[in-house]
């Protein structure tokens, strides 16, 4: 019968006819037959079962081998023995083939009543065990659980065998691998992975004490550093099956055991944030964040910092799949959130999520606006915390507009939550990653550690066109001075190839004394220190100079000649315009202080030089377009004296009578406290009508008016040169008077300089906590400012076709023209409008003068003249302008402004942010409060209009055009050296990082924070826009 049946399966019949007696064979079995016959059968049934060519012939011995073994029972538990199971399981071969499996199971199923199936469970006890030894692949391991699935009993018995068991299959599942990437493939290889890791949940809940050698083995093949094995992301199958109430006890100890090597615990953590990508994994968000917590609580901060910044951009790229995104979200949120010390991380997915969202705004489906409410709530977090950098978040707050945007008390309480518990002082150091200069061209400078001060101001410096390029220009071999590494630093910001350059040696020459190093400092008062050392520093060495000393002079008389020639300059600088230094030149205006007696109406002048003014916020009231009677009321407050014009604090300046008026925010943050509504009213000012005094019927828009009034810089510029009364405590000693008299002091720029530097003073002092406040007040930048100049009436009179300001000074200014003439003045004098277009805005980000964040806008603007050769020419007293504006109406701002547009500068514009420099626009300047309230305009250059150069590049020497003069032969060579030496650097950190890539070394730490140690002054408002909530030391970027 086996013989026929064989020859049947194997022709070439019909498939009917085939079938048909096929079941005449099966029929057959009930009959009884020979014990030789049964043993045929079963023979041909398992060569059938095991060796056939197609499904037909495996179903066939399927059948046959069933039908025999029910009626020929004693037979078959005679032929399925020990030895058959033996020879199958341990057959020739590379690997055992999962049809034996299936033929072991049917043969079981059908001895399963017989006494002798239990020496076959014995057998295939330690098989089982064997067989998971040997790390069978996915489909034949997930075969053999199915089998012990079906037949616990053939499951290992005993402690010891149980638990080898468990780790042997944890360790099968970390080399599983998946057939293909088609996605029938893939959800096979899931389903797979899923029939062995419901094994393993069932053993634990059988064998509880195998749960624990099992995890141990778990993160033992996860954390091991062997570069020759990668375990499979499978492993996240098994997260789903552990105990949550495990959590605490297993992280406790992983982060406490001193066994685990930070190394090894790195790269277990890098794993598991992998196994997000598993599918249909349960929990595995939840370990991960566990693990993250459970790392901070034990302050291991630098696993967490080479971990997030490795892997935060796998995370985010997660998000793209909706099997896993919930978890990857959770996830993201928490690395971002928790890493507080340094916007690296959250820096790494900026480029990524405007494509992120405009996706899921386009898909329409009901489950992006949730998801994008949370993503958009996250980065409104991230964006408030780091504030500081408008170059990399206007296009994401242009792609989120349209969500709902958390409120600041949310925003602290996210921070404050999901923040570390403690911070390590000793994080270590990292360059920036550099790949070449950025597409604008321009270098950044390298935060050497809260040095953003610096960087700031030397960037706006670079770009004063005129000022740098009379820099590179100077002759100063074998000198030692600042200047020279000015120069220096300057020559390597226009030539290095770098992206970014460390100007170590600059900022150690050009600290100021008291400045504290690697804490935040305020960038005004750097600048200003820098430019007086300057001036100082070249001034002292051309008296040196030109003393012509001969080897015989002693020191005495050297001294005695340095002193003299010292104060030749000191009291006559007017006498030798040639021997300005370059300070003098490009910043050096006067002012002149005037103050004139009420009683006799005598008036004295004072002249005094200044590099940069210092404005101070008015009161709301001074910006309304009304006619006051007197500046008698709107002088309270000013400085009593130009040797404060530096210094000037923000103080009230106007008095109100209570309740009469309600002021604007941009007048609640006052000195001492003072409130501006809350001052008295001075009845002791005679003959003087209180101008804030209003109608009933006027308070509710004069509010109104007054508290949506933005300030510009021209309204802080007039309220500077307002004129001031002094009376009471601040009357004025007048000599022809004898005794203190009621005066009124004007102040008036009688030299305008080249380059117009402004400070707003945003900073006051708080008595009560110690601190300096900063005032965040929006004031509007104009792109072209008009400085009133005073001119006397025969100063004027020679020119010809020049801008007759007297003309138009009332249209531009009305109510500024009656406050610059003061009373009683006897002089004749005509204020001119000098245009100065803005060249720079140096930014600070932050709440208070000892945190935060400084960065600046500049843009290219080259007007030399002969006005800054060797011997300056004689300034013309009003601004040449081509005739044709004038005469067609056009006034000077917009003709100015006209002009700009024409030559395209303003559009020119470049963003410096520490080491990275991006293109940005006036429109960026201008908006910057508005939409990061944090960041306000704290120091502005100005660059002098000229009209006939119509902001030419082209120098006046005739050294160079349209360029930087060429480098002296040492600073070229030390560029070329560099730029060699950088070169070589680049080489060999890819040379590092292709080693690193093929060891799969555990040091993942990219490169680059900025002021990153150490944390300086910061406290709870410290760290890039500040914060005002309380959280860990922050640095300062």
């Amino acid at each position: 019968m086996d013989k026929i049946l064989e020859g049947l399966v194997s022709s070439a019949h019909p498939l009917p006819l085939k079938r048909e007696i096929v079941r005449r064979v099966v029929e057959a079995a009930e009959a009884a037959g020979s014990g030789a016959q049964c043993r045929a059968m079963f023979a041909l049934s398992t060569r059938l079962i095991l060796q056939g060519q197609d499904r037909f012939q495996r179903q066939v011995g399927r059948q046959v081998l069933e039908a025999y073994a029910r009626h020929h029972r004693a037979a078959f538990e005679a032929f399925f023995s020990r030895d058959l199971l033996l020879a199958l399981l341990r057959g020739p071969g590379p690997g055992l083939d999962p049809a034996v499996l299936d033929y072991v199971q049917a043969g079981l199923r059908l001895l399963i009543s017989c006494p002798a199936v239990l020496e076959l469970f014995t057998l295939l006890q330690a098989e089982a065990l064997r067989l998971v030894g040997e790390r069978p692949p996915a489909p034949l391991c997930a075969r053999l659980c199915q089998l012990l699935a079906d037949f616990p009993q053939c499951l290992p018995r005993g402690r010891k065998p149980a638990l080898a068991f468990c780790q042997q299959l944890v360790r099968c599942i970390a080399h599983f691998r998946a057939a293909g990437a088609r996605e029938p493939e893939l959800r096979l290889y899931v389903s797979q992975v899923a029939q062995v890791s419901g094994l393993l949940r069932g053993l634990w809940k059988a064998e509880p004490d195998a749960l624990l050698p099992s995890l141990q083995e778990l993160f033992a093949l996860i954390s091991s550093t062997d570069t020759s094995f990668e375990p499979s992301v499978a492993l996240a199958s098994l997260v789903q099956h552990i105990p949550l109430q495990m959590i605490t006890v297993l992280i406790g100890s992983l982060t406490t055991d001193p066994n685990v090597k930070d190394a090894s615990m790195t790269q277990a953590l890098c794993r598991m944030i992998e196994w997000l990508s598993w599918p249909l994994a349960q929990h595995v968000e939840t370990w991960v964040i566990a693990l993250l917590k459970g790392l901070a609580a034990v302050q291991k901060f630098t696993i967490l910092i080479d971990v997030t910044l490795f892997k935060i951009e796998l995370v985010f790229n997660r998000l793209w799949f909706p099997l896993v995104r919930p978890g990857a979200l959770a996830v993201l949120s928490h690395m971002l959130l928790s890493f507080q010390h340094s916007p690296e991380a959250f820096h790494l997915v900026v480029p990524h999520v405007v494509e992120l969202v405009k996706s899921f705004k386009s898909n329409g489906l009901p489950s992006s606006t949730p998801f994008l409410e949370q993503l958009s709530e996250l980065i409104h977090c991230m964006m408030y915390h780091y504030s500081g950098f408008p170059e990399l978040y206007e296009p994401i707050l242009e792609a989120i507009k349209d969500l709902p945007k958390p409120n600041e008390e949310k925003i602290k309480m996210i921070l404050n939550q999901s923040a570390w518990t403690s911070q390590s002082n000793s994080l270590q150091s990292c360059l920036s990653r550099f790949s070449g200069k950025s597409e604008t061209g321009k270098t950044g400078l390298i935060n050497l550690g809260n040095t953003c001060y610096m960087n700031s101001v030397i960037q706006a410096l670079f770009m004063a066109t005129d000022f740098r390029r009379h820099v590179l220009s100077l002759n100063l071999n074998g000198c030692n001075s600042l200047m020279r590494k000015l120069q220096h630093l300057f020559a390597f910001l226009a030539h290095t190839q770098r992206e970014a350059y460390a100007p170590r040696i600059f900022f150690e020459a050009s600290r100021p004394p008291w400045f504290t190093p690697r804490s935040q400092q305020d960038c005004s008062e750097y600048l200003r220190f820098l430019l007086d050392r300057l001036h100082e520093e070249e001034r002292t060495l051309k008296i040196l100079s030109s003393s012509k000393l001969t080897e015989g002079v002693n020191d005495k008389s050297l001294v005695q000649e340095v002193s003299s020639k010292t104060q030749l300059f000191t009291k006559s600088p007017c006498t030798a315009r040639e021997e300005r230094t370059l300070i003098e030149k490009m910043f050096r205006g006067k002012l002149q202080t005037s103050i004139c007696c009420l009683n006799c109406k005598s008036t004295s002048h004072k002249e005094e030089a200044f590099t940069d003014l210092s404005l101070a916020f008015c009161p709301p009231i001074f910006l309304q377009n009304v006619d006051l009677p007197s500046a008698e009321n709107l002088s309270e407050g000013k400085d009593e004296s130009m040797d404060q014009v530096r210094t000037r604090a923000f103080s009230s300046v106007a008095e109100v009578a209570p309740g009469d008026l309600a002021v604007g925010d941009c007048c609640d943050m006052i000195t001492n406290d003072v409130m501006v509504k809350d001052l008295p009213v001075d009845t002791n000012c005679e003959n003087t009508p209180d101008p804030f005094l209003c109608k009933p019927e006027d308070k509710d828009s004069l509010r109104k008016h007054v508290s949506e009034a933005t300030p510009s810089v021209t309204d802080l510029l007039d309220y500077f040169l307002a004129p001031e009364v002094l009376k009471g405590d601040n009357k004025y000693y007048c000599e022809k008077c004898a005794s203190l008299q009621n005066a009124e002091k004007t102040m008036q720029i009688v030299e305008e300089p080249e380059y117009l530097i402004l400070t707003l003073l945003r900073f006051s002092y708080d008595p009560k906590c110690h601190i300096r406040r900063k005032i965040l007040d929006n004031v509007s930048l104009p792109l072209v400012l008009e400085l009133p100049v005073k001119r006397t009436v025969s100063s004027l009179s020679p020119v010809s076709g020049m801008w007759s300001m007297g003309v138009e000074f009332s249209d531009t200014g009305e109510n500024l023209a009656k406050k610059l003439k003061p009373s009683g003045a006897e002089d004749v004098c005509c204020p001119q409008l000098v245009p100065y277009v803005l060249s720079s805005v140096v930014v600070h980000s932050g709440i208070s003068s000892e945190s935060g964040h400084y960065y600046s806008y500049a843009r290219n603007i080259a007007s030399s003249e002969s006005s800054l050769e060797p011997c300056d020419r004689a300034q013309s007293l009003a601004l040449a302008y081509p005739q044709s504006h004038l005469m067609a109406g056009e006034a000077p701002v917009a003709a100015v402004e006209k002009q700009l547009d024409e030559n395209e500068v303003s559009k020119e514009w470049f963003l410096f942010n520490d080491s990275r420099v991006t293109f940005t626009s006036f429109q960026s300047v201008q908006k910057i409060t508005s939409r990061f309230p944090k960041d306000t305009a704290y120091v502005l250059f100005y660059k002098k209009q000229n009209s006939s150069s119509s902001l030419s590049s082209k120098s006046s020497n005739g050294l160079w055009v349209n360029g930087d003069p060429p480098l002296q032969k040492d600073l070229m060579d030390a560029i070329t050296k560099d730029n060699k030496l950088y070169l070589q650097e680049q080489e060999l950190s890819a040379r590092t990082q292709a080693l690193q890539a093929a060891a799969a070394s555990c040091s993942f730490r990219p490169n680059g924070f900025d002021d990153n140690d150490p944390p300086g002054s910061c406290g709870p408002t410290g760290g890039g826009g500040g914060g005002g909530f309380s959280t860990i030391g922050r640095l300062v970027f």
